[in-house]
């Protein structure tokens, strides 16, 4: 097509996303760079004229700085807005546009003398809003954590400062009154870059607000098996929780490259204020730094993702947070993968899970063509009809290594007839087959729930959340024998 140029040449795995600046183009690739000093892996930015597209006539190389990799980038008419990682934890940061001329062909982000968005120490989601006018010199984010609701926060890159539009107000059932904390604006413990006199408030009565005070929330590292330390985070009520004698609920996913959701839920009070302690495993094939963390964790390397989060579950119960016999899991559609292999591989681990749409016969859908997202998923599981992959996929596929008759965890297997992305039949094979092979007696507390409208994300609407929910926690007391309250 007349005046369309092709930026580079089509390489299997590498991207390129194009922004354009007043004559130049910014790309943020993870194109291999064979002559430069970096070894670093995922993203980096280039800089180049319009008319000289080519890589071989970039003008700079920018590298994000150590531990730290990109995500993504937001362009504006003053300011280039990143997307950062830094050791497991999101940033954001912006540089001034125009950047000067005089750079030297290649940079880090470091010397650009970069604006990070200051955040609190607790968050751990970071989404930007709906950020459409180019000439804007704010940006809007929504900043989120398991201990604070949910804040919309308007930044200035112009003059270094933010302010609190609107965050979600929670009453605790536990205290029976508004109970969120205010916090003195404080240095980010995640990055440490930016200047605290610089980040003026424009009112006073503007600060975030979170419930450190009545839930803990803890980062650790854990040692997988093979050495390599794995993100979780754990969540408990200052009040309720008791160590060694708590029940947990281990949550998890591991798939695509996609980060664990870590953010608000105001149901998760319900559990907190009864004691349980709720972790977030980030365990390989998820997101993380970089798209190692990835690859790290899915094709022939998915027996890393069903480890980590075994680890996870040891760790919890070894260090007191959770009692040896008081521990759930629950994961979502290719997330299944791993808690279904988990349990297959440590059945005495848990003692309930809950999967929820479970992409559970990972051979026989792989196999299938036909189905809408077989082909798109051999770049992330395989291609079975690979004998290599094949044996790979096989070794753990829930379905084909379920344990004979040996006892196993109680498990809600929740299912959908109008699920366009897993199929219904897969949770009910499963169902079936665990009924038939495992103890008897253990068998019988494993059910499937169906919904006849609903899709792969639920059956929509603020009230049915609520009522799925209710159910979910309703059969996670009965199956740990939790009866009061």
């Amino acid at each position: 097509m007349e005046g369309i140029q092709r930026i580079c040449k089509r390489t299997s795995g590498v991207q390129y996303f194009v922004e354009h600046h007043t004559g130049l183009f910014y790309i943020l690739t993870n194109s291999p760079m064979p002559d430069s000093k970096w070894s670093g892996d995922g993203y980096y930015l280039v800089r180049c004229q319009v008319e000289d597209i080519e890589s071989t006539k970039w003008l700079n190389i920018i590298l994000p700085d150590d531990d730290t990799s990109i995500r993504d980038m937001d362009i504006f008419n003053g300011h280039l807005v990143l997307s950062l990682n830094k050791r497991g934890f999101p940033l954001l940061c912006s540089l001034n546009l125009p950047m000067q001329s005089d750079l030297k062909y290649q940079v880090y982000i470091a010397d650009l003398k970069p604006w990070y968005f200051p955040q609190p120490s607790s968050s751990c989601s970071v989404i930007p809003g709906s950020n459409h006018d180019f000439l804007n010199s704010e940006y809007r984010v929504v900043l989120s954590s398991p201990v604070m609701p949910d804040v919309i926060v308007d930044y200035d890159m112009s003059r270094h400062t933010y302010s609190v539009v609107q965050q979600e107000e929670v009453n605790c059932v536990s205290t029976g009154q508004f109970c969120i904390q205010s916090l003195e604006l404080h240095e980010n413990k995640i990055h440490e870059g930016y200047n605290k006199k610089e980040c003026i408030m424009n009112s006073e009565s503007q600060i975030w607000k979170d419930l450190s005070r009545i839930y803990c929330l803890q980062r650790e590292e854990v040692i997988s098996h093979d050495g390599v330390k794995v993100p979780l985070t754990i969540v408990y009520s200052r009040e309720s929780w008791q160590q060694y004698k708590s029940p947990g609920l281990l949550v998890g996913y591991g798939a695509y490259g996609e980060d664990l959701d870590k953010g608000w839920c105001s149901d998760r009070l319900s559990l907190l204020d009864r004691g349980w302690v709720v972790a977030f495993a980030d365990v390989r094939g998820g997101g993380g730094g970089n798209s190692s963390w990835h690859r790290s964790g899915s094709g022939l390397n998915k027996h890393n993702s069903i480890l980590d989060f075994v680890s996870c579950g040891n760790y919890l119960v070894s260090e007191g947070y959770v009692q040896s016999d008081q521990l759930g899991a629950i994961a979502w559609s290719a997330g299944c993968v791993v808690v279904g292999a988990a349990m297959n591989m440590y059945p005495q681990l848990f003692r309930s899970a809950i999967l929820k749409v479970p992409f559970l016969d990972v051979c026989n859908t792989l196999l299938d063509p036909s189905l809408p997202l077989t082909v798109l998923d051999y770049e992330e599981f395989g291609n079975p009809k690979i004998q290599s992959n094949f044996d790979s996929i096989f070794s753990y596929s829930p379905y084909d290594n379920i344990p004979q008759r040996s006892c196993f965890p109680s498990v809600l297997v929740t299912v959908a007839v109008n699920d366009s992305r897993v199929g219904v039949w897969e949770g009910a094979k499963w169902v079936a087959k665990v009924r038939d092979s495992t103890c008897p007696n253990c068998s019988r507390s494993v059910i499937m729930k169906t919904s006849m409208i609903g899709g792969h994300f639920g059956e929509g609407g603020h009230h049915s959340q609520c009522d799925e929910t209710a159910y979910e926690y309703a059969f996670l007391m009965k199956t740990f024998g939790i009866l009061k309250d």
